[in-house]
């Protein structure tokens, strides 16, 4: 792992502005978006201990899951280059082979064997009878699920959880972060933080019952308020309002955000300020999960 030596602690920014001073609340967010160049915010996290079981079973091979705009694909892909592993992406939608996404380009200069297959197929990425006759057809590799969505990824997020609180010196009232398969959200319950969880999903709400299941095993967890509203059309999806909101608020704090899931919290957050959702006083940490890469290249300025 030491050729994915991150930066840590990712810093703690405190942000103000209109909005916040008038909610009364104090708005920090966590960089995590500046733990490593290419494999950044909750994925290095994520893929921390999925990585060193992988090692530590001597397989060579890692294989997941993603979309044509997935962080995961990416962060494994540069993740597995650097530590000398072999890399397969199976990849949502048949249409993306010939029209590659800039993520999916990066994934192939990174060496990553991409698979398209149909959306039909790809539902099925959670099949235990599918999953064995994708380890057989790729000669049995380390399976990591979408999003890198497992167990160890809690423990690694766990720690970020941990971190934040010891740069406080006290445990927030909530930790906000977007939500696509529920990891890193359950990783911060796992600690004990209650979490507002954002789906970047449209019809999001099955994934209170996931992040539930990955917490099954554990005791004394936090509180999830789980919104579902602020999913902007859909995954990879959004508006010109968001598309304004990135803007504004990289204007006024210094800091990027992404359209697919960091504007959606972030705007999600500022809404919920303006409508008194919070008690004068909250502290409230919003972890920038990274995902720079996918930024539309409009709003790089």
């Amino acid at each position: 792992m030491d050729k994915l030596v991150p930066f840590l602690p990712t810093p703690l920014q405190l942000l103000s502005d209109d909005v916040i001073q008038k909610a009364g609340i104090n708005l920090y967010i966590k960089r995590d978006d500046l733990i490593h160049p290419t494999v950044s915010g909750n994925k290095w996290r994520k893929l921390k201990y999925n990585l060193a079981d992988a090692i530590a079973v001597n397989n060579t091979t890692l294989l997941t899951f993603g979309g044509a705009y997935s962080n995961h694909l990416y962060a494994t892909a540069a993740a597995g280059n650097a530590l000398g592993f072999k890399t397969i992406g199976i990849v949502r939608g048949e249409d993306f082979e010939s029209t590659p996404t800039p993520t999916l380009v990066f994934c192939r200069e990174q060496n990553m064997a991409l698979h398209f297959v149909s959306r039909q197929e790809y539902r099925q990425r959670h099949d235990p009878e599918y999953l064995r006759e994708i380890s057989e057809k790729f000669e049995m590799p380390y399976v990591i699920p979408e999003g890198g969505t497992t167990g160890l990824a809690l423990e690694g997020v766990g720690e970020m959880a941990s971190e934040t609180a010891i740069q406080l010196g006290f445990k927030p009232a909530y930790c906000a972060t977007a939500v696509g398969t529920g990891g890193t959200a359950a990783g911060i319950l796992s600690t004990g933080n209650n979490v507002l969880g954002f789906s970047a999903l449209k019809g999001g709400d099955f994934l209170a019952d996931d992040i539930s299941l990955l917490l099954a095993k554990n005791e004394n967890t936090g509180i999830l308020k789980l919104m579902t509203e602020y999913h902007f059309g859909g995954y990879a999806k959004w508006t010109p309002e968001l598309l304004n909101f990135i803007t504004n608020f990289h204007q006024k704090h210094g800091i990027l955000l992404e359209q697919v899931y960091t504007a959606k919290m972030m705007f999600g957050l500022y809404d919920l300020m303006k409508k008194d959702f919070f008690q004068p006083g909250d502290t409230v940490v919003a972890i920038h999960t990274g995902g720079l890469q996918g930024l539309l290249p409009e709003l790089r300025q």
